[in-house]
């Protein structure tokens, strides 16, 4: 693509939906013109207004739906527009079109914090939601992560209990510290996340001074079927910056805004932020043997196993034409991968591509991919029809049923033998990802396989001893106790037990500390 048709490409994401500005005269949704904006109908001068107001009522009517289910986790978020440049060549790790050498996509990201609700603040200490959202040629591919590589869970049944801990009180509508590390430190495999959370990173600056990750192990496979497993890394050019505790509670009180100013000022200003894009490349034969499981969510790859490999970058750009339509009512599901990217058997990750999907049919309804910004590029050919606010809708003479005798067909492996029936032989799903056992097809209930250096506090050690320095292990702790605060007594001894079994040392500095802060 030339850059003229870059550009042309990436508007026309911001262009959907989009009304024609200005215009003389207001009219109502279905057409007709309004007489005023202004004054309502009433019974005489001093009278009722009339219930047939009929711009009167609609317009109430209208502004008391405006809002939509915030979503559950990542409730308050931001995002801008821009596009991705692939610059290395990685077709021999993925088919995938926008990995190709050269190619420009046009993309989306939306940044989040996860456990405060619409209003809350920006600069809380939490995890930051980091998903981007690529428009491809075949449709859109999108990567539901974090400003951290690792999540506090490795199974997905867990995860409403982990949101509902990290929320409010049924009782009092409060946050409670005791419940949040009740639940962390009855379920040690969180102490990872714990760790990053708890340290600097748990307090960026801004969007644009963090790090982002896929975060999931996912599948790329290229042209002669070949699969590998990856882990997605966006590394800010702006460089890394992080607020101290005191600072982020000091900014939460002065602009609860503060990352989303941030962000639309900047690329206002054409100051546009730049994330290289880099990936972890694992060949599937060496997942089994390796030392960590590669699919534990709660786990990183070592970088000196898999180093990363430059795939390109992206930049963002063009900030939303409306904030709702594009921003809010933006539907980034995990379930939405393309020809050449593939899912893993990272139960996390299989359960998210349900519940994501799920929550956006719940909070804007079955039809969410027909609006704008959920809409791809390419044209869309479903069977499904109807229900609530359908816009688009196939031609009458299409059936609404397949197989069938008309020129509407089906899958790609569904035959074209007149678009009938085709009997379908036993095959793999590389569409979905190429099992790497495919001997282990029985569906079980079963922990994951325990590699040789796995447990659960292994890589928090790791990072506390090895990767932070002296000025942040003290931050750490001190982060630790002012995020204690409240916790009961039962569970004070817990905290203490969670953390010595990630270092004696940093055990220790928790208890010397919450005994001066209680």
């Amino acid at each position: 693509m030339t850059n003229a048709s870059n550009e042309f490409v990436a508007d026309k994401v911001l262009d959907k939906g989009q009304r024609a500005p200005g215009g003389e005269n207001t009219t109502r949704p279905s057409g007709q013109p309004i007489a005023t904006e202004n004054t309502s109908i009433t019974a005489g001068e001093n009278g009722p207004v009339v219930l047939n107001d009929i711009h009167l009522i609609e317009k109430l009517a209208h502004f008391n739906r405006e809002r939509v289910p915030e979503r559950t986790p990542h409730a308050k978020g931001h995002g801008a527009f821009g596009e991705l440049h692939v610059t290395e060549d990685v077709s021999a790790y993925t088919k995938a079109k926008l990995f190709q050498k050269g190619t420009v996509t046009p993309m989306m990201g939306r940044f989040s914090t996860v456990a405060g609700e619409q209003g809350s603040p920006d600069t809380w200490r939490d995890v930051h939601g980091f998903a981007l959202r690529f428009y491809t040629e075949d449709g859109n591919y999108d990567i539901v992560g974090n400003n951290t590589p690792v999540f506090f869970l490795r199974d997905g049944i867990k995860f409403p209990d982990f949101i509902h801990s990290q929320k409010r009180l049924g009782a009092n509508g409060l946050r409670d510290a005791d419940m949040q590390w009740d639940f962390w430190t009855r379920n040690p495999e969180t102490t990872h996340q714990v760790t990053y959370l708890m340290g600097d990173r748990g307090t960026p600056k801004t969007t644009r001074h963090q790090n982002g990750y896929g975060s999931h192990t996912f599948q790329w496979v290229n042209e002669s079927g070949d699969a590998f497993w990856v882990k997605y890394h966006f590394k800010t050019r702006q460089g890394v910056e992080n607020f101290t505790d005191a600072e982020a509670t000091e900014m939460a009180g002065k602009n609860a805004d503060y990352h989303r100013e941030d962000l639309y000022n900047a690329i206002e200003e054409g100051n546009f932020p730049v994330w290289d894009v880099k990936v972890q490349i694992m060949p599937v034969a060496e997942a089994e043997e390796y030392r960590f499981n590669p699919f534990d969510l709660t786990k990183t790859w070592s970088k000196k196993d898999y180093p990363l490999v430059d795939v390109g970058y992206f930049v963002l750009n063009r900030n939303p034409r409306n904030f709702f339509a594009q921003i809010e009512q933006v539907a980034l599901d995990p379930s939405n991968i393309v020809p050449g990217i593939g899912l893993s058997p990272d139960k996390m990750l299989q359960a998210r591509v349900f519940a994501y999907a799920d929550q956006q049919r719940y909070r804007i309804g079955p039809n969410y991919k027909q609006l704008p910004v959920n809409q791809p590029l390419n044209q869309v050919n479903t069977y499904e029809h109807e229900g609530s606010m359908q816009y688009l809708f196939n031609a009458p003479e299409d059936p609404v049923y397949s197989p069938n005798r008309h020129a509407k067909g089906g899958g790609y492996m569904d035959g074209d033998e007149n678009l009938r029936f085709k009997e379908q032989e036993t095959t793999t799903a590389p569409d979905l990802y190429v099992n790497p056992d495919p001997a282990g097809i029985d569906l079980v209930r079963a922990p994951y396989v325990r590699h040789a250096e796995d447990n659960d506090t292994v890589q928090a050690t790791d990072l506390y001893e090895n990767v932070y320095d002296d000025g942040a292990k003290e931050r750490l702790a001190d982060n630790i106790t002012n995020a204690m605060a409240g916790v009961s007594p039962e569970t004070e001894e817990r905290v203490y037990a969670y953390w010595d079994a990630v270092s004696p040392q940093l055990g220790k500095r928790v208890r010397e500390l919450f005994a001066e802060k209680k």
